[in-house]
């Protein structure tokens, strides 16, 4: 059975922009873990067939390629309810209560994100001028990982800042204005490849 959450539209125009934004994201975090791959088979391909490793494959994956597999990822799993819940008073609470005590939650959670985002780009800004570089082969600039993880935050911040101000409108507005999690699975499935 296909998760109804994965196929939830945006509500409104706002949130379809930047979901257009995090589809490039994950577009970009997609080719970074097929790199992953390709490079991890040539590596041993290489390292055990021909005794010739690629000595800059674990520098290179480890300080571009897995943060922008998970940096770029963050914001359109939001987007799409995956990232862990604990949901188990939300569904009791009053429709008003719910979508205040949400828009209450994204407000911090945009501002701890933001402040990350800001930090991350100083450190992205002072590797680039101080022409910051790991000791590999060849040597690799560190800006680079900052600026992914910067860019990465700064999304996921606009998307919860969005959830809070849209929350809000909700409560208020006595409509759903912003896309809600899906209701959760409370059937209980018997074998192993039950439907």
């Amino acid at each position: 059975m296909a998760n109804s959450a994965s196929h939830q539209q945006p509500a409104n125009r706002l949130s379809a922009l930047l979901a257009s934004v995090e589809l490039a994201l994950v577009a970009v975090s997609t080719l970074a873990m097929a790199a992953i791959m390709l490079i991890v088979v040539s590596d041993v391909v290489l390292r055990y067939v021909f005794n010739a490793p690629l000595i800059w494959s674990y520098d290179l994956i480890g300080l571009y390629l897995v943060g922008t597999v998970v940096f770029l990822a963050l914001s359109d799993t939001l987007q799409h309810h995956g990232h862990i819940a604990l949901d188990v008073f939300l569904p009791a609470m009053p429709r008003f209560a719910r979508h205040l005590m949400q828009s209450v939650g994204f407000v911090f959670s945009a501002v701890v994100v933001a402040l990350i985002a800001w930090l991350e780009y100083g450190q992205a800004v002072g590797a680039y001028l101080g022409n910051e570089r790991i000791n590999s082969v060849p040597p690799m600039p560190t800006w680079v990982a900052h600026a992914v993880l910067a860019l990465g935050m700064a999304v996921l911040s606009l998307r919860c800042a969005y959830r809070a101000i849209f929350h809000l409108a909700s409560a208020f507005s006595g409509r759903d204005l912003v896309e809600l999690p899906p209701p959760p699975i409370t059937s209980t499935r018997s074998g192993e490849h039950a439907e």
